[in-house]
């Protein structure tokens, strides 16, 4: 299929640049694939559309301060940084790069008092590395020189103090990602109360979101993009209670595009397999998905990899008539924007 099939219209005042004033405050559509029906609801009322025993999975990740910026030992010139992942231990990672002047092996970036990294020989094919010096505790010097690494389409000169807690939903506890697993910022400790008072289970799997996931897909075919991978991890209390949830004839429901690609990419032949490791599985139509009955979203990008995803779910049609009915009705789009709940 061609990348232009998944293309939709947009007005730019939609893009939720800040989130609600108060977590929990969204607005949810919700499809009934079978009805073919939309509706036009609040993420409060979602205890309503789910059943007893029904099991939410959820993504622990937590987002790092990923962002640094700083500038070159030897000159005022500025550096800007973006950690992507560690590679080996705390001090080394991949990174993305911008200052004006070009990267050299060698060079020192200065991000704070005793807080520096060096830039790192690498091969012509090789991502950027980064070496920081290793006499600190890192995670605590990362905390207070970084930056929330707010999306490209939120368009602000700097993060805002409340960004730091706003992006990040409030049971973060693995840190690794440098983007928020967004359907999770909806949810409160009344929204989980209520969940559990209808007998609504909870279960985490984990997956360090990447910059990766908002690379644009430049193939025109679909089947010619190379997706990205992304470290995840689903435990074996994890299968046991999906294994326990469907052997019960109940519902498996996803929170987000990110709990979606863990599920669905530790599946084999057998079913659902715990472990941990690398996942660059990429669902698009058609695509019969194994694990996962109903998924709470985010509105998506334009012809992104995540709107692919989920009309392989949805149906690309009954989607992209769902996503001009939210565009009509003045829904907030991405990241600090409303939800979709799809069953």
């Amino acid at each position: 299929m061609n990348v232009s099939d998944y293309d939709y219209p947009l007005p730019q005042e939609l893009i939720a640049q800040h989130p609600p004033a108060t977590r929990g405050d969204s607005r949810m559509m919700v499809l009934d694939r079978a009805a073919r029906s939309i509706q036009h609801r609040h993420i409060r009322d979602l205890p309503g559309f789910l059943d007893p025993g029904d099991l939410l999975v959820l993504n622990d990740t937590r987002v790092l301060p990923a962002r640094l910026r700083g500038k070159w030992h030897d000159t005022c010139g500025g550096v800007e940084i973006l950690l992507l992942e560690r590679v080996g231990d705390d001090f080394t990672w991949h990174i993305l790069f911008s200052s004006t002047r070009k990267a050299r092996a060698g060079q020192r970036m200065v991000f704070g008092t005793n807080f520096y990294a060096e830039l790192l020989p690498r091969g012509p094919s090789d991502p950027l590395c980064a070496r920081f010096n290793n006499q600190m505790d890192f995670w605590e010097t990362l905390a207070k020189h970084g930056e929330t690494p707010l999306p490209p389409y939120i368009k602000r000169p700097a993060p805002d103090p409340s960004d730091a807690a706003r992006y990040q939903t409030i049971y973060a506890r693995e840190p690794g990602a440098v983007a928020a697993p967004t359907a999770g910022l909806h949810f409160t400790d009344a929204l989980f109360k209520g969940l559990e008072s209808r007998g609504v289970r909870r279960a985490f799997v984990t997956l360090h979101v990447g910059a990766g996931t908002f690379r644009p897909v430049t193939a025109e075919r679909i089947e010619d993009h190379a997706m990205h991978a992304e470290w995840c991890e689903v435990p074996p209390s994890v299968v046991a209670s999906v294994g326990a949830c469907h052997n019960a004839g109940r519902r498996v429901v996803a929170v987000g595009s990110t709990s979606v690609r863990a599920l669905e990419g530790a599946c084999a032949d057998g079913g659902l397999v715990a472990g941990s490791g690398p996942c660059s599985i990429f669902i698009h139509p058609p695509y019969a998905f194994k694990t996962v009955d109903a998924i709470l979203t985010n509105f998506h990008l334009p012809r992104s990899t995540l709107l692919m995803m989920m009309s392989a779910f949805a149906g690309r049609e009954f989607l992209l008539e769902a996503y001009a009915a939210a565009v009509r009705e003045r829904y907030r789009f991405f990241s600090y924007g409303d939800c979709m709940l799809i069953l």
